[in-house]
């Protein structure tokens, strides 16, 4: 059976994708010499691992809609799960180099935008565990199909300042909310009553205004 090795050699942002993606190189080596890998087919479970860096005041005052005051936080910071995802490796000898590409999301309703959007300087500590099937050829040449063993993980750190350049590249200057459709409709009811041209001007007066408890939100 092949003897799979996982380890992430770099992380770039997705130029011209049409939605954010992060991109991890991802170097697959078997390790038993000459024998020739058909497929993957490769599930990947990526996590966060919060515990492993340190925070400034300024990000503990923004992750305390995650974890609460840092006081707590040896009961509150946990590893979070950010996503599961799926690739189909070509065949190769020895090791080959692919694109694991992750989706980025700019909806502050998810935990992981929230965490990412709170750091301003440093790395972001991931662990990537992978599973799935491995098609391969044995000594007499014959196709052999094998589970890829659960303990087969890779860590990596990637630049924090790198996700702010994704979604400056998608959301240029700009941030967006997701709303129940009622809370919209009130805040554009107000919008229009109160002759206010755009959705800026809105918060802005709303969040400096006395007038905020007229939109029960």
């Amino acid at each position: 059976m092949p003897d799979l090795h996982f380890e992430i050699e770099g992380a770039k942002p997705v130029s011209y994708a049409a939605t954010p993606l992060l991109a991890l190189q991802l170097r697959i080596t078997n390790r038993i010499e000459g024998q020739p890998i058909h497929t993957l087919s490769l599930r990947c479970q990526v996590q966060i691992e919060p515990t492993r860096r340190r925070y400034a005041p300024g990000e503990q005052e923004k992750l305390h809609d995650l974890f609460a005051e840092p006081e707590r936080w040896s009961r509150t910071v946990r590893s979070m799960l950010w996503m599961n995802t799926s690739l189909v490796v070509p065949g190769f000898t020895e090791s080959t180099l692919v694109g694991l590409e992750l989706p980025c999301s700019f909806d502050f309703n998810v935990a992981a935008t929230k965490y990412f959007h709170a750091l301003e300087t440093g790395d972001i500590p991931l662990c990537l565990m992978f599973s799935g099937t491995v098609f391969y050829a044995n000594a007499e040449d014959a196709l052999q199909v094998e589970q890829i063993p659960w303990d087969r993980d890779a860590d990596y750190r990637f630049p924090a300042s790198m996700w702010q350049q994704i979604m400056d590249e998608h959301y240029p200057n700009s941030a967006w909310l997701r709303l129940p459709r009622d809370a919209f409709d009130r805040l554009y009811q107000y919008k229009v009553r109160h002759g206010i041209p755009t959705w800026e001007q809105l918060i802005e007066k709303l969040v400096s205004s006395k007038e905020v408890d007229e939109v029960p939100v």
